[in-house]
């Protein structure tokens, strides 16, 4: 549910001339790239498709590109419709919709190793987006690695995508999502609790009615002090876990991996070895 909403207002100015400059890649679909800022990796392994949180786009994983460490895998920060590059594009009504329409754009990159990785609405996406990878017969995922989410087939916990501006505001600020210093740009925290309300309402009205149990790795990932998702939420995702199911928690709330990226990129490489 969080966006470090500070790292995506510094990086949308950046992020139209990322996908002129060519740093998205092959993923577009009328001139509109799906992956924007990739980092390569000296000698690429693996691709890691990185799906951001409710509100976020490629620009959430900014302090990934800052980090001092350099893991050896690809990452392919994806950008959603409604945001970014993307920003004229409508988001699709159901995140269902939104998995295959990703998946359509991002399925030719899929000629090397790969993995998803999504952080909270993203860990949603990531899932079904593995989940209709198999139904097409598509090359499946090295791992799928989820973060700060409840399970798909878990009760949403709290329904919050129509409260009040000022109301879900204060919410996204009791755990930090949002810093103080965005009050002084309204234009862009309009924008921004836009996205976030739209992405909340995919996620509450996915409701998936059992688990489908993923044929590969499942790597579950949380903040020791996340107020919204709980180690025994976490751990509801081993009913999706056909085989190799680990789960950890590191030092931080709930954008903990942004907080604190080298640690979460650590933790990644290790995962992903």
């Amino acid at each position: 549910m969080g966006t470090n909403a500070a790292a995506n207002f510094a990086a949308e100015r950046g992020v139209r001339h990322a996908a002129e400059s060519g740093t998205g890649g092959r993923s577009c679909a009328s001139g509109r790239p799906w992956i924007v800022g990739r980092i390569p990796a000296p000698r690429t392994r693996l691709r890691l498709f990185c799906l951001p949180p409710a509100g976020g786009s490629s620009g959430s994983f900014a302090p990934w590109r800052l980090a001092a460490v350099r893991p050896d895998f690809e990452l392919a920060t994806v950008e959603l419709p409604g945001r970014g590059v993307r920003a004229g594009q409508q988001l699709p009504p159901t995140l269902e919709e939104l998995a295959d329409a990703v998946l359509d754009g991002i399925a030719d990159e899929f000629d090397m190793p790969y993995a998803l990785f999504g952080h909270s609405f993203g860990a949603l996406l990531g899932y079904e987006i593995a989940v209709r990878a198999g139904r097409r017969g598509l090359n499946p995922p090295a791992a799928l690695l989820v973060s700060a989410s409840r399970a798909p087939h878990a009760p949403v916990p709290t329904r919050v995508s129509r409260l009040a501006d000022q109301d879900l505001l204060e919410r996204l600020n009791s755990f930090g999502t949002f810093p103080p210093e965005l009050s002084r740009y309204p234009e862009y925290l309009r924008y921004a609790l836009r996205t976030v309300r739209r992405d909340l309402a995919l996620v509450e009205g996915y409701e998936p009615a059992e688990a489908v149990r993923l044929g590969f790795p499942l790597h579950v990932f949380g903040g020791a002090g996340d107020p919204l998702v709980s180690e025994e939420q976490l751990a509801r995702w081993r009913d999706c876990a056909g085989g190799e199911f680990t789960s950890r928690l590191l030092p931080g709330g709930h954008d903990y991996l942004f907080t604190a990226a080298a640690p979460m990129l650590g933790a990644l490489a290790a995962t992903l070895r």
